[in-house]
C-alpha cells in the first residue's frame, strides 16, 4: 500500500503540528520541543480550550498556537498528531490528508470501523505517510513473541489467553473529563480506551480471529455509561481458541499473555517472556503408536523486558521513514484491525450472538448511535497536560 512516494530530504527538520494538546498531546509536545526526537521539531499546535492555549504559548516560545485545526492544516507543517478525543480522530486525519499533510494519530483511529476505513481511503489517495500511536509494539518481548509465532517455531497455535487487568482506574480519572467513559464522548469503555494497544498486540502477534463472542459489562466498578470489565472468546481459522480478559476495576491487577502452539509454548508475565521449545511437535507425539510417555522433552530459553521509550520511538521512527525511508513500526491501516476486534466485541456483547468476522459496519454504526442518544456527557473535569509520559501509558507488568 502507498504511504510516501519519496523520503524527505534528510537535512531538512520535520515540521510537526499537533492538534490536542491535552493529557498525551502535551507529552508529545514536550518530547518534540525539548529536541528528544532528532530531525523533527515543533512548529504549531492547536487546542480549543483558552487555557491550554495560553500554557502553550508560554510553554512553547516560538511555536505558532491555533485554535482552529483548519488553520493549522493550512500552515507550513509537514506533519501533524491527532490527540484529540477518539470520535474526532478521522474527520481531522481527512482534512489533514486532503492538505497534503502526513498523518499519525493517536489510538484507536477512531470509534467506528466505518470511520476508519475512510480515514485509511483519504490516506492512501494522498499518498501520504500514515501512522497509530501504538507504542507497546516498541517492546522487544512482544517483538520476540511475534518473531516466534509468525516464523512457524511454536507449531501450529492453539489457543492464546491474555489477561490485562492492571488498568486499574479511580471515579476521580474518570471524572477528570467530562467527554470521559461516554458513548458519545469517547466510544466506548477499557476496550476503546485502555486495551487497543493489547488488541492490537494480540492481533499483530496471533493474526485476526473468524469470529468473536463478548460479555461486556457497563459501569460494574464505576459511575460511568460504558463497560469497566470485558471478556472476549474468539476463534482462529485453525481452530485455535483466544481469550482476552479486562478490567479497570481490579487491584492489584494482572498482566499475562499465554500462547500455545504445537511446537511449545510462551508465556509473557513480570516483564520476561519464556519460551518452551519442544523437541517434537505434539501432534506427531499424540498419535504415535509407539509414545506412551506423557512427557515431551524441551528446553526453556527466557528474554527480559528491555527499557523502551514507547512513544519517543514511534514519533522517532515515524520522523525517520519520513525522511530515510524507514519501515514503519506502526502503520495507520494496522489500526482497522484493532478497531474491527474491538467493534466486533461490541456488537457481539449487545446483541448476545457471536459476531463473525468481517461484520455488517451499518449495523454497528447503527447499534452505536442507539447508545450515543442517551449519553450524557458529565460537567466539570478539564484538560490536564504532562510535560513527560505518564507511567500509565506505559508497558505495565
Amino acid at each position: 500500500m502507498l504511504t510516501q512516494q519519496t523520503p524527505l530530504q534528510a537535512q531538512n527538520n520535520i515540521r510537526v503540528g499537533i492538534v490536542g494538546v491535552g493529557n498525551i498531546g502535551s507529552a508529545h509536545a514536550a518530547t518534540l520541543y525539548g529536541g528528544k526526537v532528532e530531525g523533527a521539531v515543533l512548529a504549531a499546535v492547536c487546542d480549543t480550550a483558552p487555557q491550554v492555549r495560553s500554557r502553550c504559548a508560554e510553554n512553547y516560545p516560538g511555536v505558532i498556537v491555533y485554535e482552529d485545526a483548519d488553520a493549522l492544516f493550512d500552515s507550513d507543517v509537514d506533519m501533524v498528531i491527532i490527540s484529540v478525543p477518539h470520535p474526532m480522530h478521522a474527520e481531522l486525519a481527512q482534512k489533514a490528508f486532503a492538505k497534503g499533510k502526513h498523518v499519525l494519530t493517536e489510538k484507536p483511529m477512531d470509534i467506528a470501523l466505518s470511520k476508519g476505513r475512510q480515514m485509511a481511503q483519504a490516506a492512501k489517495e494522498s499518498g501520504k505517510l500514515f501512522g497509530i500511536m501504538f507504542n507497546q509494539r516498541t517492546g522487544n518481548l512482544f517483538q520476540k513473541a511475534r518473531q516466534i509465532v509468525k516464523s512457524g517455531a511454536l507449531g501450529q497455535l492453539k489457543r492464546s489467553v491474555w489477561i490485562i487487568t492492571n488498568w486499574y482506574r479511580t471515579q476521580a480519572y474518570y471524572d477528570s473529563g467530562a467527554w470521559r467513559a461516554t458513548w458519545k464522548g469517547e466510544g466506548g469503555g477499557v476496550l476503546m480506551n485502555q486495551c487497543p494497544h493489547q488488541l492490537d498486540l494480540w492481533q499483530w502477534i496471533c493474526g485476526m480471529p473468524v469470529s468473536v463472542t463478548a460479555f461486556c459489562q457497563e459501569g460494574k466498578y464505576h459511575n460511568i455509561e460504558v463497560e469497566d470489565e470485558a471478556t472476549i472468546f474468539a476463534k482462529f481459522a485453525n481452530g485455535a481458541d483466544g481469550v482476552f480478559i479486562t478490567t479497570t476495576g481490579e487491584f492489584p491487577g494482572t498482566n499475562r499473555l499465554e500462547i500455545s502452539g504445537s511446537l511449545g509454548k510462551l508465556v509473557l508475565e513480570n516483564g520476561s517472556l519464556k519460551w518452551w521449545r519442544l523437541e517434537q511437535d505434539e501432534r506427531e507425539v499424540c498419535f504415535d503408536p509407539k509414545a506412551e510417555s506423557p512427557k515431551i522433552p524441551f528446553t526453556l530459553e527466557e528474554f527480559t523486558q528491555e527499557k523502551i521509550k514507547g512513544h519517543q520511538a514511534i514519533l522517532q521512527n515515524f520522523t525517520n521513514a519520513l525522511r530515510f525511508g524507514e519501515e514503519l513500526i506502526a502503520p495507520g491501516y494496522d489500526g482497522l484491525n484493532q478497531l474491527a476486534l474491538q467493534n466486533a466485541a461490541y456488537m457481539s456483547a449487545w446483541t448476545g450472538k457471536t459476531v463473525a468476522l468481517p461484520f455488517d459496519e451499518a449495523q454497528y454504526d447503527a447499534l452505536l448511535a442507539q447508545r450515543q442518544e442517551g449519553s450524557v456527557t458529565r460537567s466539570g473535569g478539564g484538560s490536564h497536560t504532562n510535560s513527560e509520559y505518564s507511567d500509565r501509558w506505559q508497558i505495565k507488568w
